[in-house]
């Protein structure tokens, strides 16, 4: 799947242990916008160097979901949206130009 937006915010690159992410939030330019958050996780955190708010691109994702049942034998759910490629396609000139 993928997802065609401008970058809103680039988080900074979070390590645990042998474990890397960086959340990166995009703004849909549909009818109907939507702020969504993706996560690089590995080695496809590098891929984002090259980014900066108000690029306009779009994003290969993945979705995932778990289930997850706690010690009082209570079920959850949780989603991420995993991103694996991300391309520019054309930046934004001016801050007006932002959707936000």
């Amino acid at each position: 799947m993928e997802i065609t937006g401008k970058i809103k915010s680039i988080g900074q690159v979070q390590t645990y242990n042998n474990f890397q992410k960086r959340e990166v939030v995009l703004v849909t330019e549909d009818k109907y916008p939507q702020t969504i958050m993706v996560e690089f996780t590995q080695k496809n955190v590098d891929k984002t160097q090259n980014n900066k708010i108000g690029d306009r691109v779009t994003v290969g994702i993945n979705l995932r979901g778990k289930e997850w049942t706690n010690p009082k034998g209570e079920t959850k759910y949780f989603n991420s949206i995993d991103a694996w490629s991300i391309a520019k396609s054309g930046s934004v000139e001016t801050e007006e130009d932002l959707p936000f």
